[in-house]
């Protein structure tokens, strides 16, 4: 718990939030209580559906460069495909094919789709000529350098697919005043055809492996039929079949189906499908609304990418700053750890929106059933049928996880743990699970195991906790708005918003004092989380960037807090803080002044605040079971009596577990390696190995490491050394005092040529900061830090960074400007930073360097990247010459000695 002052002033994503309202009440003795309603998901453990295919997680301009996002958020989410510009496309900053490929196959992704058309600017694409065939020679042109280039990637163009054409009946030959020849080839497709059999032959001509995909139709048009017959025909059949589905999850199911059936009758395919753009606004971000569409896109064994309504270089409202994850992040790390094959899932209202709908999984080698589901709120009942006893025995161990909604640019922690308990099969092969106090924005996930072997279960990892809605509190002074509704099923377009409405009023200048009425079930510390929204170029808000408002508990204990920024109205993030309270009611106030502490800048609009207990359960280490961990080389043991959960994990040499854990701070955390002895392992952080002298031994044991985790998202593997290591789990809790961080303010620094101080940037650390890095090499910042010891150390960087291109349509193109950093003289790494909405809003970002003992020059430099050619430049301010903003620099060891 971090130490109370008063006042205090809180900043947006300062804390994890830890709760949302949703309880799960399990029985103790057998799978055949009945929950309140008789609507049941109902898993059929003994339907076998196909192999697990992982299809739904796939992007769209989700991944700006090497580091927007980091590979640690690229990994997690087990990302199968990702579709993107071409390289130095003007379209929109960063998303650069060539530049995306290297980290996106080295985090693990198959492969990635190359929108050629976006080459071009605009939408629909401008592409130039007088007239039809003068622009697709030029586009053909194009299309030859961007495959030219391609071919010097070396391996990585094995994980290429080229999308010749994007949309092609409402773009290049369409009706418009960019089309080919103003006719759409929906009505009269030749124009169209022989320009596809000319762009084929031209891509298989450079590179006769070369696979591409189309038609990339906006819906799956009755005509696309036609086209395979004309493919047929000429030889020109795409190797990948896609088409978007901005529509329902229902009508993937339906126009798969419908697809396949065309192929059947034009004697083609089965070819991979790839639903390369899916879901609305008001769906993304939303676990319980995606995971509608992931059960529709994996029962149907496609690949699909989330659309962009957005930025690019956050996964479609996925990923939070550069290394954290939101709630539907978290969703897709859950289905990335399916395996096995999928079983059949009977919804209460099949194939229906809105509705409650889930994905399973049964994994034969690992004895472990995996299911996700959301959508509805309320009861219901989840029945596991034909639970094989060979593979579970009489008893099950089951898992039950929450996955909450935390707001498009809301970080979220790891899964809740709602439950852990072993169920009875009852005679008839059947568990049931009655869920109570569901929310739709949620998604939840079981896993069920052997039980009976002595495993301790779990508590719970949240206690008491409640939604207030914002709408529903009391306002008082001038300014007052009840916004919405938001998003909605009729609304589609729209924010998703908790309750559908939200606040506005507590701006400057306003007397706005917006009084929540909350009761609590006993005395104890709360976290508190405030969710709100400030728009990042509305006018108040641009004067100092995060709107301060001031919190009070029953008029007394005065705090300040920074809201979250955002790239458009209703894009909610949440602010964090804890607030003392005693048994019974109380009044929270949010205001636009306070006589303490000043008064608000900027506007603000409130969703809701959650109010949960901070007891024992919440304040414990939080628990990574191996079982339930990515394993290599190994398969859980359900046979370990006395272990934490239903099983523990043989690790023989080579074999390993990986962990994906949440930190909410940078800095030092204490890694608690629960294992029962037999061999010996290594760590690693990352993929880098840590110097450490190993965990494990001959007994029972628990080993302390000491280690610094970056905020948000963590890679944890633990590797077998020698014998075998009975590897139980993961505690995981932030811990000081080993790991001594050392601060250096950058205006302590020594500034070069343009490059200054500034104080223009009031929530700078110290109230100043430098600014003006970059156009060259002459603009440079050097810091000297003095490492206590030599070896890999966290490198925090404290920046700002608000440059913003111009955009052509209706996605806002915030740019990731990059520093070059060199230690000590030695070769400049790039690090890309991404938005942070405005240059007095200050986020961390934590890179490793090695450093020896004693004193080390840091030296921040920037320049304007030139195109992949290496002597073009970008002509739309698409490539930043500048480095961020950079407030301070901190140095912390790695790991413990």
């Amino acid at each position: 718990m971090r130490p109370r002052r008063s006042p205090r002033t809180v900043s947006a994503g300062a804390t994890a939030i830890t709760a949302l309202a949703a309880l799960l009440a399990l029985p103790g003795a057998t799978g055949t209580a009945r929950a309140a309603e008789p609507e049941q998901l109902t898993i059929d453990l003994a339907t076998d559906t196909g192999a697990f295919h992982g299809g739904a997680s796939g992007s769209l301009y989700g991944i700006y460069g090497d580091g927007v996002p980091s590979r640690n958020v690229l990994e997690g989410m087990h990302l199968r495909t990702v579709s993107t510009k071409a390289q130095d496309g003007p379209q929109h900053p960063g998303a650069d094919a060539l530049e995306v490929l290297p980290p996106f196959v080295e985090s693990g992704g198959k492969d990635v789709f190359i929108y050629m058309t976006d080459i071009y600017r605009g939408f629909p694409y401008q592409w130039p000529g007088a007239d039809g065939p003068a622009r697709l020679a030029d586009f053909k042109e194009k299309i030859k350098k961007q495959v030219q280039q391609t071919l010097t990637m070396g391996d990585y163009k094995n994980h290429v697919v080229y999308v010749p054409f994007n949309e092609p009946e409402g773009n290049m030959f369409g009706t418009g005043e960019w089309s080919y020849n103003k006719t759409s080839w929906l009505s009269d497709p030749q124009a169209y055809f022989e320009a596809w059999k000319e762009v084929y032959r031209l891509i298989k001509g450079l590179d006769p492996n070369a696979r591409i995909a189309g038609p990339n139709t906006s819906v799956l048009y009755n005509q696309v039929k036609d086209f395979l017959q004309y493919a047929k025909a000429n030889d020109v059949v795409p190797d990948v079949m896609t088409w978007h589905e901005l529509s329902s999850p229902a009508a993937v199911r339906t126009n798969v189906a419908r697809y396949r059936q065309m192929e059947k009758e034009v004697g083609v395919g089965p070819l991979p499908i790839n639903v390369n753009e899916y879901g609305h606004n008001y769906h993304l971000s939303v676990p319980g609304q995606v995971m509608q569409w992931v059960s529709a896109i994996e029962e149907s064994k496609i690949d699909a990418d989330l659309a962009y309504w957005n930025i690019d270089g956050n996964l479609n409202d996925s990923a939070v700053e550069a290394n954290k994850g939101n709630g539907q992040w978290w969703l897709f790390n859950a289905y990335g750890q399916m395996s096995g094959h999928t079983v059949q899932v009977t919804a209460p209202h099949p194939n229906q929106q809105y509705t409650l709908q889930g994905v399973a999984t049964l994994d034969e080698g690992k004895r472990q059933s995996r299911t996700l589901f959301g959508g509805k709120s309320g009861d219901a009942d989840v029945v596991f049928k034909n639970i094989d006893p060979k593979l579970f025995g009489s008893t099950v161990h089951a898992t039950v996880q929450e996955i909450p909604w935390t707001g498009q640019v809301g970080d979220s922690a790891q899964p809740l743990r709602l439950a852990d308990r072993e169920l009875a099969v009852g005679a008839d092969g059947s568990v049931t699970l009655p869920m109570t106090g569901m929310n739709e924005m949620s998604a939840y996930q079981v896993v069920l195991s052997p039980g009976g072997n002595g495993g301790v279960p779990a508590e719970p990892s949240v206690g008491w906790r409640k939604t207030y809605e914002a709408e529903s509190a009391a306002y008082t002074g001038g300014g007052y708005s009840k916004n919405g509704p938001e998003g909605t099923p009729s609304n589609v377009g729209g924010f998703a918003t908790s309750g559908a409405y939200n606040v506005g009023g507590l701006r400057t200048g306003s007397d706005g004092v917006l009084a929540f009425d909350v009761e609590v079930p006993q005395d104890g510390t709360y976290d508190l989380s405030t969710f709100a929204n400030s728009y990042n170029l509305y006018g108040r808000v641009k004067e100092q960037g995060p709107t301060n408002v001031f919190l009070r508990v029953d008029g007394k204990d005065p705090q300040e807090l920074r809201l979250p920024l955002g790239y458009k109205w209703v894009v909610w993030g949440h602010t964090d803080t804890t607030v003392k309270l005693t048994a019974g009611k109380h009044r929270i106030t949010l205001a636009a002044s306070d006589p303490d502490l000043g008064v608000t800048k900027g506007d603000a609009i409130i969703d809701k605040i959650d109010l949960s207990l901070r007891d024992a359960r919440v304040t414990a280490p939080a628990i990574y079971e191996a079982e339930y961990a990515t394993l290599s080389g190994a398969r859980p043991g359900y046979t370990h009596p006395g272990v934490s959960g239903p099983g523990a994990v043989p690790l023989a040499k080579g074999a390993s577990a990986t962990f994906w854990v949440h930190s909410p701070t940078d800095g030092e955390a204490t890694v608690l390696v629960d294992h029962l002895g037999g061999g010996r392992a290594s760590l690693s952080l990352g993929g880098e190995k840590l110097d450490v002298s190993g965990v494990g031994g001959g007994k029972k044991g628990t080993d302390n490491v000491r280690m610094f985790l970056s905020a948000g998202i963590n890679k944890i593997t633990v590797t077998g050394t020698s014998r075998e290591l009975i590897l139980d789990r993961l505690r995981v809790a932030p811990s000081s005092g080993t790991l001594v961080t050392k601060a250096y303010e950058a205006e302590g620094g020594a500034p070069t040529g343009a490059a200054k101080v500034t104080d223009a940037y009031t929530f700078a650390s110290g109230g100043k900061a430098v600014t003006g890095i970059g156009a060259g090499k002459a603009n440079a910042l050097t810091v000297d830090v003095v490492a206590e010891r030599s070896g890999r150390h966290a490198l925090t960087i404290r920046y700002s960074n608000a440059e913003q291109a111009p955009a052509t349509h209706y996605n806002p193109d915030p740019i990731a400007r990059h520093a070059d950093l060199s230690v000590g003289g030695g070769p400049a790494r790039r690090i890309l930073f991404p938005t942070t909405f405005h240059f007095n809003n200050f986020w961390d970002l934590t890179v490793p360097a090695t450093l020896k003992k004693g004193t080390n020059r840091l030296t921040f430099t920037a320049d304007e990247l030139p195109d992949f050619n290496g002597d073009t430049y970008n002509q739309y301010d698409q490539r930043s010459p500048y480095a961020p903003v950079i407030d301070q620099v901190a140095i912390t060891p790695l790991v413990q000695d």
